[in-house]
């Protein structure tokens, strides 16, 4: 039974006697365990804030190979020259580096730069296309994190920034800086 307490019937030695008061099934505590599991970030993107606004974000799976698992679980990723193309109803992520592992597999040839199919659905690919295609965004890689043991990729849908707007954004971020000084001085 969830919520029961067995502490004052429980015989010397059993768990409930060393202070478990609810017994739960392994199955639903292991699911419990692995939903709350927090995103662990791989590689970021900070370059594509700076050039690019920002107006949608999509969560995209990443089709790879085992020896570049093994290479993104040790941090050996980059983003910062990547870019995201669609090629008729399938997206790609090209220029992303991820540098192979001096263990890694022996029979297979280890392309660093190689393009990588990402898994979207048909739905979310179809308005992708239209916005790239007829109102001028493009698709910006983000963020490439872990999420439930699975590779993710966080693309954005953006419109790129002039470069008055980037001074712009940085005369604004130098102020609200200068602003906090000056307030914590009184």
């Amino acid at each position: 039974m969830i919520g029961c307490r067995w502490a004052a019937q429980a015989a010397p030695g059993s768990r409930a006697a060393l202070g478990y008061t609810a017994a739960l099934p392994l199955t639903l505590a292991s699911s419990m365990a692995k939903a709350e599991q927090p995103q662990r970030l791989i590689a970021e993107n900070r370059k594509a804030r700076f050039d690019y606004f920002i107006e949608e974000r999509y969560e995209a799976g990443i089709a790879l190979q085992g020896w570049e698992v093994k290479a993104m679980r040790a941090g050996r990723a980059q983003l910062k020259e990547a870019y995201v193309f669609v090629r008729g109803f399938e997206a790609f992520l090209f220029g992303a580096h991820i540098a192979p592992l001096n263990s890694a597999s022996t029979h297979v040839v280890a392309d660093p730069t190689r393009t990588r199919k990402l898994l979207l659905h048909r739905s979310e690919l179809s308005g992708l296309i239209g916005a790239v295609e007829r109102k001028g965004y493009t698709l910006v890689p983000l963020e490439l994190y872990w999420k439930n043991g699975r590779a993710k990729l966080q693309v954005g849908l953006a419109k790129g920034k002039k470069q008055h707007d980037k001074r712009a954004v940085e005369k604004e971020r130098d102020w609200q800086r200068d602003k906090a000084r000056l307030l914590r001085r009184g």
